[in-house]
């Protein structure tokens, strides 16, 4: 929801960085796949109740995936770059909720399994709206690799989330179904800008 906004605050900061990372030559796509090894092992972290430590990791690994995008737009944005980009944040996001499974199954298991059905609804309708945008024309904005479909619950909301599951992990189940719920309005409303745009 509020994704677009955060992120025209934050660019000149993560520009300047961006910038200094393609002085030194390093490239979008290892900016991408390191931040994704480092979301996994903040998940491996927080199943192992080490949630102060996973978070730090989170924060750490949100930080790569702003600077591969960054970094691209200064070189030479890809195709292949998008798809890494798009595919391995998806896998980051799912893998969190399975870590607090695996941290305490009997109180988190079925309030993951919730929230991960709910991530496939979000992410579904996200990436099937872009391909068919794609498909009729539609061009994608200037920072995204994709057409873009907005939603109440974005990028800073999901972290924030991680960020107060993570600051109290027994509160996860109760957390867990209310995002479950807000993933739930996003998707709705995506449907609905499915049929009305397509």
């Amino acid at each position: 929801m509020i994704d677009r906004p955060l992120a025209n605050r934050i660019k000149p900061f993560v520009n300047a960085i961006a910038r200094r990372l393609s002085q030194y030559g390093l490239q979008a796509d290892s900016l991408t796949i390191l931040g994704f090894l480092i979301g996994l092992a903040s998940a491996v972290l927080i199943a192992n109740s080490y949630f102060f430590s996973g978070l730090a990791l989170i924060l750490i690994s949100r930080l790569f995936d702003a600077l591969d995008g960054e970094v691209a737009r200064l070189t030479q944005p890809t195709d292949r770059g998008g798809f890494l980009d798009i595919t391995l944040d998806f896998i980051f996001y799912a893998s969190v909720p399975l870590a607090f499974a695996i941290a305490n199954p009997a109180a988190n298991a079925l309030a993951a399994t919730a929230l991960l059905f709910a991530f496939m609804g979000t992410a579904s309708s996200f990436l099937a709206y872009a391909s068919f945008a794609k498909k009729r024309g539609d061009a994608p904005s200037l920072s995204k690799a994709i057409t873009y479909l907005g939603g109440l619950a974005e990028s800073f909301e999901t972290l924030l989330c991680f960020a107060l599951m993570c600051f109290m992990p027994e509160h996860f189940a109760a957390l867990a179904y209310g995002f479950t719920a807000l993933c739930g309005i996003t998707t709705l409303t995506r449907l609905y800008a499915g049929w009305r745009d397509l």
